[in-house]
């Protein structure tokens, strides 16, 4: 299930971000069909975000769960500005910073146990992986995270500075710096 992100291109558009709202409606309403439309649409994103604060696949997979669930609770009260990605989002990163309260720490994963979720993810190809592979090795949390969200969930980098509450000038650096220390390192690698 990690970062199997195909569908998180397919929520770019107005017309996307309108059909995401409209789900947003039907859940307040409480149709259930709408939720799972808004599930398959944009829980391969959620996840994937939350993987990337957290890098631990079961608190990743509580907090997608949480996430749905505070939308079919938060949905009567959601007002539309165009953002619906940005408002699960919000939620999600929200959740994931509660899940690192808990802990008090953020916790590394071995390498073994990451690795087999990339190995099962058919949509990612060799060179994803091992970009994530080095992500997970080389790059800060918040380096990572950058890099996961436009490399691999395909989000732009003024998305993903409305994501993680980041200037946008930040984010560039940021995603540039992380991309020039995977080459490096890649180069003197091989």
């Amino acid at each position: 299930m990690i970062f199997c992100l195909t569908s998180a291109n397919d929520i770019r558009t107005d017309k996307d971000s309108a059909w995401l709202d409209r789900c947003l409606s039907g859940i307040a309403v409480r149709d259930s069909q709408a939720l799972a439309d808004l599930y398959d649409s944009t829980s391969p994103s959620v996840y994937a975000f939350a993987f990337s604060i957290l890098n631990n696949p079961q608190d990743a997979e509580d907090v997608l769960h949480d996430c749905y669930l505070q939308i079919h609770a938060g949905a009567p009260g959601y007002r539309s500005h165009g953002k619906p990605m940005a408002w699960i989002l919000t939620i999600t990163r929200n959740l994931c910073l509660l899940k690192l309260r808990e802990r008090q720490r953020i916790s590394d994963i071995p390498q073994e146990e990451w690795e087999p979720y990339l190995e099962t993810c058919e949509q990612v190809s060799p060179e994803d992986k091992l970009v994530l592979t080095e992500c997970m090795n080389l790059l800060s949390e918040e380096e990572r995270q950058i890099v996961v969200l436009h490399a691999v969930a395909g989000f732009r980098h003024w998305e993903i500075a409305d994501f993680l509450d980041l200037p946008l000038p930040t984010v560039l650096s940021k995603y540039s710096r992380s991309i020039k220390k995977l080459k490096k390192y890649i180069r003197k690698e091989s």
